[in-house]
């Protein structure tokens, strides 16, 4: 391992603090807005509750974990299920009741981090093997490949070639910079490569800066709470949409804590814990659903810088989370980032989306998952048809299991069920 510049608990200068601070935020900026943009929520919300949960999580894990959470993309289809679906009386179901289904995740949290506390993390590990994981993780990425390329190419509906060649820029640019940069500009492609498709949608005029005029200097997030914005009602709907997806991002928290660990050469499994970790992961979803902010996740991207600078100062996480915090307040700022044209999203989206899917191959192959099994064949293929293919599992018109999850509880089901499971705790390295 490179010996520190700054360890966990070094005290950086002001100087070091600021700027190190303002380039985690800027490593996990893109994602972390990209995310409401894409679900209909409030950027500056978003970043709010990304600096806030970042705090909790913090506190919760002892001060050991340097690591920054941001909105988690593997709730986006969960969210716009959950927002946009209809009552039985075909009302529209409002944005709050996704905030609902996200308390309910924040909550399964607490009750997994529990049950660690008590009993291990091992029985997790087995029951949440990479042939069930990383299909999931291929399903989640696949499955709003449609969204983006629509994104990216229309607009209300209808071609755009204009539009579709700033998707392309941004695409571009942001691959780009992720193969062809080293150091901190390659820990972050996602916030590059808006800020250059940006660029390009002025320079080909589809961006009307009117909201950045007509914004204060300094405004209130949108805020959504529960009983003021929206009735608190929790259904079954909901739940089935939102709370599954807690197979994988539990599985993806434990591979983030894995890496992290390598990279500041700790063992954060044992200490402070999964069960510290993931309740801090649980309770800054709880705290950032409840004031309207999507949920959250340990970031990669913060990994990242962390791995090239070499600063792993928990001090230096705390300010970015301070200067998110700040910088949701700013009216201006945000009315900014409402500008970006869908087309830039989309293009961006085009990427990311890939990349998760990615992801979940990478974990495979990593994982040496042999598919001369017909067993990991089998639990694979169902995953990803069920997954992509939406299928749903109706019990009435407001209560369903889809897409996603339904592929997420088969999955495991699968796992449990077929004989020649592998006892060996899985490795998410």
């Amino acid at each position: 391992m490179s010996k520190a510049v700054l360890d966990i608990n070094d005290k950086p200068t002001p100087i070091q603090l600021v700027t190190l601070s303002f380039q985690h935020m800027f490593a996990m900026f893109g994602s972390t807005i990209l995310v409401p943009q894409l679900v209909g929520l409030s950027p500056a919300i978003a970043l709010l509750t990304s600096g806030i949960a970042t705090l909790i999580f913090l506190l919760v894990t002892q001060f050991k974990v340097p690591a920054y959470l941001g909105s988690s993309f593997a709730f986006i289809s969960p969210i716009l299920i959950a927002a946009n679906g209809l009552t039985e009386d075909g009302a529209s179901v409002s944005p709050g009741n996704a905030m609902i289904g996200a308390m309910a995740v924040g909550l399964v949290y607490g009750i997994v981090s529990l049950l660690i506390w008590k009993t291990g993390y091992k029985w997790l590990m087995r029951l949440l093997p990479p042939i069930v994981v990383a299909p999931v993780i291929i399903v989640i990425g696949l499955g709003l490949s449609g969204t983006a390329v629509n994104m990216a190419m229309n607009v209300d509906g209808e071609y755009n070639f204009l539009h579709f060649t700033a998707a392309l820029v941004t695409l571009f640019a942001a691959i780009i910079f992720t193969v062809y940069f080293k150091n901190i500009l390659s820990a972050m492609p996602i916030l590059m490569g808006l800020i250059v498709g940006y660029i390009y949608s002025v320079i080909i005029g589809i961006i009307d800066f009117t909201p950045v005029k007509e914004a204060a200097f300094f405004a209130l997030p949108d805020f959504l709470i529960p009983g003021v914005d929206y009735e608190f009602n929790i259904t079954a709907k909901i739940l089935l949409a939102m709370v599954p997806i807690v197979i994988v991002t539990i599985s993806e928290h434990i591979g983030h804590q894995l890496v992290l660990g390598k990279v500041v050469n700790r063992n954060y499994i044992k200490d402070p814990g999964l069960h510290r970790s993931i309740l801090g992961d649980g309770l800054g979803t709880l705290v950032s659903s409840f004031i309207g902010g999507p949920p959250k996740t340990t970031y990669g991207e913060n990994i990242g810088v962390l791995a090239i600078t070499r600063v792993y100062s928990v001090y230096v996480i705390m300010g970015a989370a301070v200067i998110a915090i700040v910088v949701s307040f700013f009216g201006k700022a945000m009315a900014l980032i409402s500008t970006i044209p869908t087309a830039v999203l989309g293009g961006i989206s085009i990427l990311l989306f890939g990349i998760i899917a990615s992801s979940g191959l990478r974990m495979l192959v990593e994982n040496n998952v042999d598919f001369g099994n017909n067993r990991n064949m089998v639990i694979a293929s169902v995953i990803l048809v069920v997954g992509i293919g939406g299928a749903a599992l109706k019990f009435t018109d407001s209560f369903a299991i889809e897409g996603m999850a339904l592929a997420a509880i088969i999955g495991v089901i699968l796992n449990l069920a077929l004989p020649g499971r592998d006892k060996e705790v899985a490795n998410y390295d």
